[in-house]
């Protein structure tokens, strides 16, 4: 164990296995532990790095050895996979991890804090509820098409149709739907209240946090775009410049180049969907208002809109938007419309 200067972790939900390496790159250590095991096993080596996957639980590991003076070092499963030689296991995998971790060109995850996955976890409950909602008006949608009932597809519509109709008992549906139907629009109503609650406790976090209060200043930025971004990428220094960010969020072109012609396809949609996604959403909800301005964004917009589909504008001001983002929280200053590129 003296000799380990890299320790490379697969973790598993029960058991996960450990490949030690020492300075030669040589393989001195391997072990078969349950997950109880390692802080103790962390606790006897020498500091040390140590390297596993960004995963379940890889953070909460993460800050265990980080506490006992070790250097940690967490990668995308994806860059690592290159690196598994022969057949795959358990232990395989380790010994990839730790010989990953050793190339000088290997990308890393930062190690997030508690109260950034804390943040990040209400996200995914939020999520969880929206979806809730969309599958239930959907159903609601399906039952009153199925007796000819058609509405049109804002939920707005929906909802005051089943507020002012069924009460009423005037759409001409068998008592046992009406009475379906009323139990339906009770559970929305609920969902939107606990959606509520979370999008108060947003809200409130964005007033309190310095970065969310800068990244609120930028057009398509509310407090849940600003509250999650600063979850997922603290203050942005795990990323070089502004379009390694728009490339970590899958909203740049896919390349498929060969013999110096480059062609470039659809956005790659790596990275976190729910991020991409609420930045698009941000991007259509705010460009009539920024191509109608006399800024470089809204020229820059307007020239693009000419030559365009709507759609690919949204997305283009989307990236537009990430790489914002990194300007506003690398360099710790608000945004300046009048500064915005074209």
């Amino acid at each position: 164990m003296t000799h380990v200067v890299m320790l490379g972790i697969d973790l598993g939900k029960n058991s996960c296995s450990v490949a030690g390496v020492d300075e030669a790159g040589r393989v001195v250590l391997r072990r078969r532990l349950s997950r109880d095991g390692i802080e103790p096993l962390l606790k006897k080596l020498p500091r040390c790095t140590v390297a596993m996957e960004a995963c379940c639980g890889a953070h909460h590991v993460g800050r265990l050895a980080e506490a006992l003076g070790h250097r940690v070092r967490l990668m995308p499963p994806e860059y690592v996979r290159p690196y598994v030689k022969a057949q795959k296991n358990d232990d395989r995998d380790a010994e990839a991890i730790a010989e990953a971790a050793t190339r000088p060109t290997m990308r890393f995850v930062p190690l997030k804090g508690e109260a950034q996955l804390d943040v990040q976890a209400l996200h995914r409950a939020r999520e969880r509820l929206v979806g809730e909602r969309t599958a239930l008006i959907n159903q609601m949608r399906s039952l009153l098409l199925e007796r000819g009932i058609v509405l049109p597809r804002r939920q707005q519509v929906l909802a005051d149709w089943a507020d002012e109709v069924l009460m009423e008992d005037a759409a001409g549906l068998s008592p046992r739907i009406v009475l379906l139907l009323t139990d339906m629009r009770a559970e929305w109503r609920e969902l939107d209240r606990r959606i509520r609650m979370f999008d108060d406790e947003f809200v409130a976090d964005a007033r309190q946090d310095d970065a969310a209060r800068r990244l609120s200043t930028i057009p398509g930025i509310g407090p849940i775009n600003a509250t999650a971004l600063v979850a997922a990428i603290g203050d942005g220094s795990a990323f070089a410049k502004a379009r390694d960010l728009a490339a970590w969020l899958g909203l740049v072109p896919r390349q498929a180049t060969t013999g110096g012609r480059p062609k470039l396809l659809g956005i790659t949609k790596r990275g976190s969907r729910y991020l991409r996604k609420n930045l698009i959403h941000g991007a259509r909800a705010v460009l009539p208002r920024l191509a109608a301005t006399e800024t470089r964004l809204g020229r820059w917009l307007r020239e693009l809109l000419a030559r365009a589909h709507k759609n690919t504008v949204v997305v283009a001001l989307a990236n537009k938007l990430a790489r914002i983002v990194w300007a506003v929280l690398a360099r710790g200053r608000s945004y300046e419309a009048a500064l915005a590129a074209g």
